[in-house]
């Protein structure tokens, strides 16, 4: 009897144990009930863009530079200035080369003796010209032999001022560096002291300032390889400046590169837009800028979130709300996407509650 009775109390306690070890399992398992997402189909325009990225650039920029080598000795402007065509920049002080300038000058002073003494010969010349010891021919010859020597000894009179002070009298050659167009000083790379080089068939020179007309801005950016196809020439862009918050600036696409280069791993397409800075907004050159391009509009039309679409059986469904508060599928027809929310050209109207899957 005593064997019974433990054997009774020992399988009373396993059952009892079992029992409690299902209850705290099903407890732990136990799912809160997941609350249902839902999405309303509304009416909307879809708008699909491409989205460029790059800076806000001048159309016109012209780089001035010397045409003579030297030192800077003065200059008239601060970047910011408006400059107009013409205008004065800086000075050079021209800092020449010795054995060019000796030999400039040896060429002048063999000039200038051949000019006084065919000066000479011509005043001897006239006079017994006025005697009619001598013939006209004769005299013109020596009339035309001081005319020779008198402009070559301007010639190197003119190569050696501009070989010594960087001008002559004509004025072809000048240390003044002048603006050769209007509009806003961007740079100034150079300082007074520094030396800079003349610009030529061999050299590109040293730059003295950039000057561009910043009434007439750009924006210069790269589209992806994988958008440029679906953009053409003409198309309205929307841009906004990264410096210049809640103000976007219509523009029109007008050049697109017919060459991409490779960046990162992708190939990328130069594009050029116009922009429309008509507004009170200053914009300077080198802001950095998005360009969305618009490829494909549908205004008016349904739309529900792609979040809530259900794909089987190569069909598209929504999951619908009823009046009962029960969710049945609905086939669905799709068109354009934006890529957060989708046209839906059938099977739903607006105003309707779906289920996010």
């Amino acid at each position: 009897m005593l064997k019974l009775f433990f054997k009774i109390v020992l399988t009373l306690v396993l059952l009892a144990a079992v029992a409690a070890s299902a209850w705290f399992l099903i407890k732990r398992n136990e799912l809160e009930a997941v609350p249902v997402i839902t999405e309303q189909t509304v009416t909307g325009d879809i708008i699909l863009t491409a989205l460029a990225t790059g800076t806000i650039q001048p159309r016109r920029e012209v780089t001035i530079k010397p045409r003579v080598s030297g030192v800077v000795d003065q200059l008239y402007i601060v970047e910011g200035d408006l400059v107009e065509s013409g205008a004065l920049l800086a000075k050079i002080t021209v800092v020449p080369d010795a054995v060019t300038l000796n030999s400039a000058r040896a060429t002048y002073e063999t000039a200038r003796i051949s000019a006084n003494n065919a000066r000479v010969e011509l005043e001897r010349r006239q006079k017994l010209y006025k005697d009619k010891l001598i013939s006209k021919d004769e005299y013109e010859k020596y009339a035309f032999d001081y005319d020779i020597r008198r402009q070559e000894a301007a010639s190197a009179r003119n190569n050696l001022e501009l070989i010594r002070d960087g001008s002559n009298e004509q004025g072809s050659v000048s240390n003044e560096i002048r603006s050769t167009v209007k509009g806003t000083v961007l740079d100034i790379p150079v300082k007074e002291g520094e030396s800079v080089t003349e610009t030529n068939n061999f050299n590109e020179g040293t730059s003295i300032a950039s000057i561009a007309d910043m009434s007439d801005m750009v924006f210069m950016g790269v589209v992806d390889e994988s958008e440029v196809g679906r953009i053409r020439e003409g198309m309205a862009v929307s841009l906004t400046i990264g410096a210049i918050e809640n103000t976007t600036f219509p523009g029109v696409l007008e050049f697109i590169s017919p060459k991409g280069e490779a960046s990162d791993g992708t190939v990328k397409f130069e594009i050029r837009a116009a922009i429309d800075a008509s507004s009170a907004e200053t914009i300077r050159a080198g802001y950095s800028a998005n360009a969305e391009i618009e490829l494909d509009r549908r205004d008016g039309v349904v739309m529900v979130n792609e979040r809530a679409l259900e794909f089987a059986d190569g069909k598209t469904y929504l999951s619908t709300q009823g009046a009962d508060g029960q969710f049945s599928r609905v086939s669905v027809q799709t068109g354009l996407s934006d890529g957060i929310n989708i046209e839906l050209t059938g099977g739903v109207e607006a105003d309707v509650t779906v289920r996010v899957p």
